[in-house]
């Protein structure tokens, strides 16, 4: 299969949707797909990913508007060449915006089916970031996009109800997948333990792991950092690290992990927690999970999904300082927290990356056989 993976996000630039690209580029490379990757032009961008030529486009630098922290891809000519020549069997589109809508029209014009993938809540991040006057208009104008495209899968039930309140056909549930033998309880590391806690065995270790912007509200854990039966630790950087080392001064900072490391670091905590409201689906919660950690996640967004309140974790508002105080005392006097550990991972354990990627496959399988039947209709109806 020949798949044209369109994205508004590739590396150095790395977030959800740079992540979710990688791993189906890997798949592919696995199952002997080839691909071409189409994203926004970067300082440092690898010319090849897992044996796939990576190619770019014009882009404006928008990294003090976006929230995401990355370049905007700028519909051009070039991009219909790089796909006419590519000559592929589908289009996929990774979260689109500017660059994916002319790649989506680009489609209809070569028939060629395009698939979408919804994964970022841009009318939630401009209401985030004080533009609340965009917040529909940007929400109006993504759904169009999607709304275009031959089939969409979004990663949870919530993301898939807006769409389909939102009136764009043709939606499907496609969750991620998760490394669970990286991910895992068996990294856990007394001594990091012991160093964080610095020698206090009493103290319930809280982490959040994820990029340091607004839109993660990571500020909101003010109201437990200060709990001194706890020690909170963040995990990551990004561009509000410095204020919020202010608000929190008590927490400790360990700045961008991965790999290993940073499985080690998730199966080392006792909770992790994840305060963003506007997550589409939220991978840090599915690794922690799989490191065999329960998770607190808000009520709104994708989170909500991975996580059965009560068993392997919580789902409270995490805006509210009390609520969110009394469930960390909550599960700091729970006697069964051993077995909260153990259906956590449980829960994700079966979601690997090629039985997520073998799911996407069937998606194209049907565009492709949809769009096959129809061009024989319509020769029929010719003749």
């Amino acid at each position: 299969m020949r798949v044209a993976v369109v994205t508004e996000s590739f590396l150095p630039h790395v977030n959800g949707v740079t992540n979710s690209v990688l791993r189906i580029l890997e798949y592919f490379q696995s199952a002997s797909h080839q691909a071409l990757v189409i994203a926004p032009f970067a300082e440092n961008m690898p010319t090849t990913y897992a044996g796939h030529p990576v190619r770019s486009t014009n882009a404006l630098a928008l990294q003090n508007v976006l929230p995401v922290g990355m370049p905007m891809g700028l519909p051009q000519k070039r991009l219909e060449h790089l796909i006419d020549g590519f000559a592929p069997d589908v289009i996929h589109l990774a979260s689109p915006f500017a660059l994916g809508n002319y790649a989506a029209k680009i489609g209809k014009k070569l028939g060629i089916p395009t698939l979408s993938i919804y994964q970022t809540d841009l009318g939630g991040f401009a209401k985030q970031y004080g533009f609340g006057g965009a917040e529909r208009s940007l929400q109006k104008i993504l759904y169009r996009i999607h709304a275009q495209t031959d089939r969409t899968l979004a990663p949870s039930t919530s993301a898939c109800l807006d769409l389909h309140m939102a009136d764009v056909p043709d939606v499907y549930l496609w969750q991620r997948g998760v490394n669970a033998d990286l991910f895992n309880p068996s990294k856990r590391n007394r001594k990091l333990r012991d160093q964080w806690r610095n020698q206090d065995q009493n103290k319930l270790i809280v982490g959040f792991v994820g990029r340091l912007s607004l839109e993660k509200r990571v500020g909101d854990l003010a109201a437990i950092a200060n709990d001194p039966n706890l020690q909170l630790i963040i995990v990551g950087d990004g561009p509000h690290r410095k204020k919020l080392e202010q608000q929190l001064p008590k927490a400790i900072f360990l700045g961008f992990k991965s790999g290993d490391e940073l499985a080690e670091i998730y199966a080392s905590f006792d909770l992790f927690i994840h305060p963003g409201p506007r997550e589409t689906f939220c991978q840090a919660v599915q690794e922690a999970l799989a490191s065999g950690v329960p998770c607190v996640v808000p009520k709104t967004g994708g989170p909500a999904d991975l996580v059965t309140n009560g068993r392997t974790g919580y789902i409270v508002d995490t805006h509210d300082e009390n609520e969110l105080q009394k469930i960390i005392q909550h599960h700091r006097e729970r006697v069964d927290r051993k077995q909260m550990r153990i259906a956590a991972r449980d829960s994700v354990i079966s979601r690997s990356w090629n039985a997520i990627n073998q799911e996407l496959i069937n998606h194209y399988l049907e565009l492709i056989d949809d769009k096959a039947v129809a061009q024989r209709n319509r020769e029929g109806v010719v003749a």
